[in-house]
C-alpha cells in the first residue's frame, strides 16, 4: 500500500467506453515445462494497487464493472479496494459504497474471493463492517520505506499490524502480509537477505496466511529471486505460503516469475493491464501486467483457469476509461489497430 497523487478529474463513466476488438492468433503454442506447477493463481491486483496510483479519480461505477469484468475472465483472487484513510489515497476513498456493489460476485462466480487492504485496526473495522472476508496488511523489509509510507519504523508497524491479524483471524477472517522492498531500497541499496527473512518471518508468525514477497522498485534478477525464496524455505516458511510480486521497471518481471515458479512459488500477483507503480518510490514503473503473465503461463503449459481473450479486452476497456494505452505488451499486441 502506498499513498497515490491527487488527481484533479475523473475519467469517464461505466458506459462511456466502446468494447476493444481482440485479436485470435491462436497463440502460444503451449510446450509443457515439467519444472514447472502444473497451476498458478494469479493475485489479480490492479483494481486495489493499479488504480490507487492514478492521477485521476476513477468513478465508482467503473471500479465496480472492472471487478466484475475481471472476475468474469476466470480470475478467483481479485483485490477490491483499500480502507486506508481517504487523505493518504484519495483514489480509493469509495470503498464503503465500492463494496456493497461487489457483493453479489462470489455468489455468480463461485470461489471469488475478494481481499482488501486494511492499514490498521480502525480500517480493519471499516473492512469487517462492510463484510470483507479477506483482508491484506503492507510492511515494509526497509527502515527509510516503513518512515515514508507507515510512518513509523519497520518494528513498530510489525507491532500496529499484530492485532489486525489477530483480531481478523478471531473473525474468521483470513490475512496476507505484503512485505516491499524484499529486493533493494531506492534509498538504501542492497537490502540484506536475513532482513527480508526476519521481516517476513514475523508476519508469517503473527498469523498471515500468506506473505508476498515485493520488489517495489523492480531491481530483482533471477538469481537474487532464487537465493531469497530458499532463505525462507530454509528458516522454515513453507513454499506454499510464499507469494511473488514484482515490477517491471528494468523488463525482468517476468523472468523473475519464471525463477520463482522454479523454485516451488505458485502464487504470483498481477496487475490487469500492468496498472499500478509505487509514488513513494519514483523508481517504480508498473506491476508485472497479468495478461504479459497469463501469455507466459500459457506457453508453457501451466494452468491459469484465466481467459485471456477476455482479460485482455478488460484491460482495453479500462485503458479507454483511463484515456491512455495499456502499457501491457500483451495487451498491446492482442487489441485491433483503433485500440
Amino acid at each position: 500500500m502506498s499513498a497515490a497523487p491527487n488527481g484533479a478529474s475523473e475519467v469517464g463513466k461505466a458506459g462511456g467506453a466502446s468494447e476493444p476488438t481482440v485479436l485470435d492468433l491462436g497463440l502460444p503454442q503451449p510446450v509443457r515445462d515439467p519444472a514447472l506447477p502444473d497451476r498458478v493463481r494469479i493475485h489479480e491486483v490492479g483494481a486495489r494497487d493499479g488504480l490507487q496510483n492514478e492521477g485521476a479519480l476513477v468513478p465508482v461505477e467503473v471500479k465496480a464493472e472492472f471487478v466484475a469484468r475481471l472476475a468474469a475472465t476466470g480470475l478467483r483472487t481479485v483485490e477490491a479496494t483499500s480502507f486506508v484513510h481517504p487523505k493518504w489515497v484519495p483514489q480509493l476513498a469509495d470503498a464503503e459504497e465500492l463494496m456493497p456493489r461487489l457483493a453479489g460476485l462470489p455468489a455468480q462466480y463461485p470461489g471469488l474471493r475478494l481481499p482488501v487492504l486494511v492499514p490498521n485496526e480502525r480500517g480493519l473495522d471499516r473492512a469487517l463492517a462492510h463484510h470483507a472476508t479477506e483482508v491484506a496488511v503492507f510492511a515494509s523489509a526497509t527502515e527509510t520505506f516503513a518512515r515514508r509510507n507507515l510512518n513509523r519504523s519497520a518494528d513498530e508497524a510489525m507491532a500496529m499490524f499484530r492485532p489486525v491479524v489477530e483480531r481478523a483471524a478471531a473473525a474468521g477472517v483470513p490475512s496476507r502480509g505484503y512485505l516491499s522492498m524484499c529486493f533493494g531500497d531506492p534509498w538504501e541499496g542492497p537490502v540484506p537477505v536475513e532482513q527480508v527473512v526476519r521481516h517476513g518471518l514475523a508476519l508469517l508468525e503473527m498469523g498471515c496466511v500468506e506473505l508476498s514477497l515485493g520488489d517495489t522498485v523492480g531491481v530483482a534478477t533471477p538469481g537474487h529471486v532464487n537465493t531469497l525464496i530458499d532463505a525462507f524455505t530454509r528458516s522454515g516458511a513453507p513454499v506454499e505460503r510464499l507469494a511473488v510480486h514484482f515490477h517491471d521497471t528494468y523488463g525482468q518481471a517476468l523472468a523473475n516469475t519464471l525463477a520463482a515458479l522454479r523454485s516451488g512459488v505458485t502464487v504470483v500477483d498481477a496487475s490487469a493491464g500492468g496498472l499500478g507503480g509505487c509514488p513513494y518510490a519514483k523508481s517504480a514503473t508498473g506491476n508485472l501486467a497479468t495478461e504479459d503473465l497469463v501469455w507466459m503461463l500459457n506457453g508453457l503449459g501451466v494452468e491459469t483457469g484465466v481467459d485471456l481473450a477476455a482479460l485482455t479486452a478488460t484491460s482495453g476497456w479500462m485503458a479507454r476509461h483511463l484515456g491512455r494505452p495499456s502499457p501491457s505488451r500483451t495487451v498491446r499486441a492482442l487489441l485491433g489497430p483503433a485500440d
